[in-house]
């Protein structure tokens, strides 16, 4: 596959070659010097054979063709170079990893063009904004562009793995966390069929020496005594195998909701609380109850310590609603108690217990602070359909999240690659068209003012405008003798309907020595 893929790549390079070159032939066979012929294929014939291996030089010789546009062909404009820089620019973005160097080589080329704009043109700041024009939307724009193929790509081809890697390690962190939750579980099971089956054993043991019971009452009640027994070791042997590895219950023997609360109270921590009575609540649900206010509250004095506390827990004849809020911290962590430790996933492990027993869950920030949702219905058996359906949604992925951002940061790439060049356009038209405003209506000569001049007069005696004309037309000049230097100004100060005729006035010793109107259309005249 590699090698197909190299073999294609040369193919399209050879073609581009022999476009570009045949591009450049055509276009320099009227120019009578050979600098352009011998430049344009040098400049592609160096940046396709480096563009693989070196891309910053292949962009460096691309956008050094750009100096093709600074001199006078007489209405030609060369289409060779931007084609050039248009290849060279977007396939260098593609392989290039740092983008500093190529910004480092545009800047490098525009204020190179700058002297070489007065030295090969006459009109040196009117080429010079063509060259850095032609820099930015010829380079940069498929440079940038480019680039932004690649960060897709990566993207693409190395993210998704990333993302695949994380999302397995937090379905595992999830799947841990509601392992430990069941082992807690398993515990108050122990704690609680334990102490059932012990009073059972008492109960029975009592009836075994109970001498108004028969021998055969008496023999039921010691064969009752010793299942209660061997139930309870069968328990503890069970319950001990869920508990290998599972971290020790924070609550002590017959904890209430209410004794937690108190007991956070008595540790610092501002609390204030309506606490229905547990009163014909199941089993499960008082301890899921209790297991909610405990993680609650232990994230509360871990994450916003000092922070105000709102504990309300109301219990129906159906349901059970567990809120636990609070504000923002008033505390460093650290300052206050903490009702018990916590691991990292206590939410997932609330959320697998609250899933057992046919509830849902909701914990999210709410306004400074943060809050616990949680509504336990009391006839939902845990591990049903009604259970599973009740569960919440599970929480977007990290890699989802990632994904999200990494596409919002191409999307901006790509804003970028559009909204630069085009501010940048915008800029150099405002800056350009203030300035040539400024040199035509500055550099406006009078009919009347030139048929005054007089060839020997001195130039200090004639009232002349303050600049000379940038604009001037595109007309062969006759060459001008050693020592004379040649100005010149506009006919007219009007850019609707000009002429764009300039008058030439040719000093030497400061006496001029010729002037001439210079026609953009008809020639020239004296």
């Amino acid at each position: 596959m590699r090698k197909w893929r190299h073999a294609a790549a040369v193919l399209l390079g050879a073609a581009a070659w022999v476009v570009i070159c045949a591009l450049v032939v055509y276009e320099t066979r009227r120019n009578p010097t050979p600098w352009e012929l011998i430049g344009g294929l040098a400049c592609t014939t160096v940046a396709l054979a480096a563009l693989r291996r070196l891309p910053l030089v292949a962009l460096a010789v691309a956008a050094a063709s750009s100096f093709a546009v600074l001199p006078n062909y007489f209405g030609r404009f060369p289409v060779w170079p931007v084609l050039l820089m248009l290849t060279i620019g977007y396939l260098a973005g593609r392989r290039m990893e740092h983008p500093r160097p190529a910004l480092l080589t545009f800047a490098g080329i525009a204020v190179a063009g700058l002297p070489a704009a007065f030295l090969l043109s006459g009109n040196g700041l009117g080429n010079w904004v063509t060259l850095v024009l032609t820099l930015l939307f010829a380079v940069l724009v498929p440079w940038h562009l480019g680039r932004y193929v690649r960060l897709r790509a990566a993207f693409a081809d190395d993210g998704w793995e990333r993302a695949v890697r994380l999302e397995a390690r937090q379905r595992a962190t999830a799947e841990q966390a509601r392992l430990r939750e069941r082992a807690r579980i398993a515990n108050d099971m122990h704690d609680s069929l334990g102490h059932e089956l012990s009073l059972i054993a008492l109960r029975a043991a009592a009836l075994e020496v109970d001498a108004g019971l028969g021998e055969r009452q008496r023999g039921a009640a010691g064969d009752l005594r010793e299942s209660a027994a061997t139930a309870t070791e069968r328990l503890r042997e069970i319950i001990g195998v869920l508990r290998e590895g599972a971290e020790p219950s924070t609550r002590p023997a017959g904890e209430s909701t209410a004794e937690l609360v108190e007991r956070a109270v008595a540790s610092g921590m501002r609390i204030e609380s309506t606490l229905d009575e547990a009163d014909g609540t199941p089993p499960m649900v008082d301890r899921a109850v209790h297991r909610i206010v405990q993680e609650s509250l232990t994230n509360v004095a871990k994450h916003a310590p000092g922070a105000r506390v709102r504990v309300t827990v109301e219990r129906g004849d159906t349901a059970t609603t567990v809120l636990v809020g609070n504000g923002p911290p008033a505390a460093e962590p650290g300052q206050h108690g903490s009702p018990g430790p916590s691991g990292r996933y206590g939410l997932a492990g609330l959320r697998e217990r609250v899933r057992l027993v046919g509830g849902t869950l909701h914990a999210g920030p709410a306004g400074a602070g943060f809050e616990v949702h949680a509504d336990l219905p009391h006839d939902t058996a845990p591990g049903n359909e009604a259970a599973e359906a009740a569960a919440p949604a599970p929480e977007e992925s990290e890699s989802a999240r990632r994904h999200v951002e990494a596409r919002r940061a191409a999307r901006s790439t790509l804003l970028q690659a559009v909204a630069i060049p085009t501010a940048a356009l915008i800029v150099t038209f405002a800056v350009s068209a203030v300035y040539y405003l400024n040199n035509w209506y500055s550099s406006a000569l009078s009919a009347e003012e030139y048929a005054g001049l007089r060839v020997g007069q001195t130039r200090s005696t004639m009232a002349l405008p303050d600049r000379e004309r940038a604009e001037r037309p595109v007309v062969p000049e006759p060459a001008s003798p050693p020592g004379v230097r040649c100005e010149y100004y506009g006919t007219d100060a009007s850019l609707l309907g000009t002429s764009g005729d300039v008058y030439r006035l040719c000093f030497s010793g400061g006496l001029l020595v010729a002037k001439r109107l210079l026609e953009n259309e008809q020639g020239e005249s004296g």
